[in-house]
């Protein structure tokens, strides 16, 4: 009897399945090869932020992301069902990725970097296009991301996403203020993107912004023509002063030197003339007894340049001649 009500009950429960009315089982969220693929994914991906944050290694931290990265290329290509996942995933290891390149200082790479993974700009996630953004805005060039921004604002199946506005306010404040014509800003503005993401105080707030920087535009211009001809007076003043300072020091230095000049003895002056004249063209050099002429010529030629040149109560000692 027991083996019976058994049998009955799996009847039961089988007949159960089979009604129109009743859900099957559900089956299992994910294949045991993608549950095994995004855990080694979120393995890496912690392991990226750590390398990244606490110890710093950013090109470890890039490595890791790559690695992620190829583990959800692959999975992608086997299992369709788990494309959502797949897609965070994919932003997260991005994200860590495009810091990781501003850190080792290689922001260049970091748009070529991205399309690399995602193909077309269009595909871009909000956030990440954020990042690039304003990565190139802090770099001092945001041109560069002037087109893919721009291709990515006019796709329609981005125009339904949460950051849409966001990544417009980004693309007219952080590219087309600084790099585009004035007047193609203005038209983006009152265009059908701007009014569309932008409302009544944003867009009049912009606008404010383009007339202030139309009007800063020549004056910024006209101040540097006038910095530059400052800078070039005031050159010419410098280099007038200097040639001043100069002549003044020269002479000054003659000044003290013909002082120097008169208040030596005539006969000083006479007596070394006279030596030097010996020396010269009475004297052999090369003779033994013209030794005691020319020590005595030098060391009174030493006591008048010690006199010239030192100061002024050295000047009252009298060269003595040794015979």
């Amino acid at each position: 009897m027991r083996s019976c009500s058994c049998t009955s009950q799996a009847h039961g429960r089988v007949l159960g399945w089979l009604r129109p009315n009743t859900p099957p089982p559900p089956p299992p969220p994910f294949p045991p090869p993608a549950c095994c693929v995004f855990a080694q994914v979120l393995t890496s991906l912690d392991s990226a932020a750590e390398r990244l944050v606490v110890r710093r290694d950013f090109q470890r931290s890039m490595d890791t992301c790559e690695k992620g990265l190829e583990s959800l290329c692959s999975l992608a290509e086997h299992d369709e069902s788990s494309s959502l996942l797949c897609f965070e995933l994919k932003a997260a290891l991005c994200s860590v990725g495009i810091q990781a390149l501003a850190e080792l200082n290689q922001w260049q790479r970091v748009l070529a970097w991205v399309l690399q993974h995602y193909g077309t700009p269009e595909k871009i996630p909000v956030k990440v296009l954020q990042m690039c953004i304003l990565l190139y805005s802090k770099v001092g060039e945001p041109g560069t991301m002037q087109e893919a921004s721009n291709d990515w604002l006019k796709c329609p199946a981005n125009k339904s996403l949460p950051g849409y506005g966001a990544v417009a306010e980004l693309y007219i404040l952080h590219i087309l203020v600084p790099c585009c014509p004035l007047v193609e800003a203005r038209e983006f503005v009152l265009g059908q993107v701007g009014s569309a993401v932008l409302s009544g105080a944003q867009k009049q707030a912009a606008l404010e912004m383009l007339e202030s920087q139309e009007r800063c535009a020549p004056s910024c211009t006209s101040s540097s023509i006038v910095a530059q001809s400052a800078t070039s007076a005031t050159g010419t003043r410098d280099g007038d002063s200097r040639l001043k300072a100069l002549l003044h020091q020269l002479y000054r230095g003659l000044t003290i030197a013909g002082t120097r000049m008169q208040s030596l003895p005539f006969g000083r002056m006479l007596l070394a003339a006279f030596l030097l004249f010996l020396l010269l063209l009475r004297i052999d050099p090369a003779l033994p007894s013209a030794f005691r002429w020319i020590s005595s010529l030098l060391r009174i030629l030493r006591q008048l340049w010690d006199a010239m040149t030192g100061p002024y109560h050295q000047t009252t000692r009298v060269p003595s001649v040794t015979g």
